[in-house]
């Protein structure tokens, strides 16, 4: 049992079930029986790393070949993998910046991580995160779009350890509703985003895959202590810190 949930041997529904979890893609409806594995599915978040890279990966390529500059094709990459995950590990970072400095006390953190509304932090937040991923992809584009896959896997293979390491700050919300995966669930997850990045990108992604795990660290301590765990919204802030950090190392690599 893991989190509540069914947990069990590694299904062919886990991908499709990880892709419903973290993107907005158009899936075949599940059976109510497959979500009962959710936390179990959780190795496969790579997997879905791969199903928003692909078709951004895409439109980047087609964007270099008809000559436009990499600044406007990795705006283009930003905007379509914001269109298939719906925007909801931006919408997590602005509600983990706002909650975790905005309120003085646990439960007053908690309330405004819940509030729909985005404060001064959350707009800083999401400002930074654009901007910084999207000057770091420029970067990278110039030498090809294929480090998009990788950094789209590895920031979705942390999801999993923060998860496992860190227990439920509320009894509610999506991050409750999926449970905790256990650890041989993580370091799989672990390890398939790593061997997807290496494929993609080779040994250059192993520096900058320890420090987006050492920030990953830093950020569930901070989690930890201002809120008592994690929820989904410090899921989102996870994929978003990873892939911040993934892309600014590998630009500078």
């Amino acid at each position: 049992m893991e989190g509540g949930k069914t947990a069990g041997r590694i299904s062919l529904m886990d991908p499709l079930l990880a892709c419903v979890l973290l993107t907005r893609l158009p899936l075949p409806t599940l059976p109510a029986s497959a979500f009962q594995r959710q936390a179990s599915a959780a190795w496969a978040f790579p997997l879905a790393g791969l199903a928003v890279a692909v078709p951004a990966a895409f439109a980047g390529w087609a964007a270099l070949g008809l000559g436009i500059a990499p600044l406007i094709a990795a705006g283009l990459v930003l905007a379509v993998q914001i269109m298939v995950t719906g925007a909801m590990h931006e919408d997590g970072l602005a509600d983990t910046a706002d909650g975790l400095w905005g309120g003085f006390d646990r439960a007053r953190r908690l309330e405004i991580m819940k509030d729909s509304a985005i404060g001064s932090y959350g707009v800083l937040a999401l400002i930074l995160s654009l901007g910084l991923r999207w000057m770091a992809l420029a970067a990278i584009l110039e030498t090809g779009v294929v480090t998009t896959v990788a950094v789209a896997a590895l920031s979705r293979a942390v999801l999993p350890a923060m998860m496992t390491a860190l227990p439920h700050a509320r009894a509610d919300g999506l991050s409750h509703s999926v449970g905790r995966p256990g650890w041989t669930t993580s370091m799989g997850a672990l390890g398939l985003g790593l061997f997807i990045a290496l494929l993609a990108s080779g040994p250059a992604v192993i520096g900058p895959f320890l420090l987006a795990l050492l920030a990953v660290v830093i950020l569930g301590m901070i989690a930890k202590r201002k809120i008592g765990g994690q929820t989904g919204d410090i899921l989102g802030a996870t994929q978003q810190v990873s892939e911040i950090i993934l892309l600014i190392a590998l630009a500078a690599a």
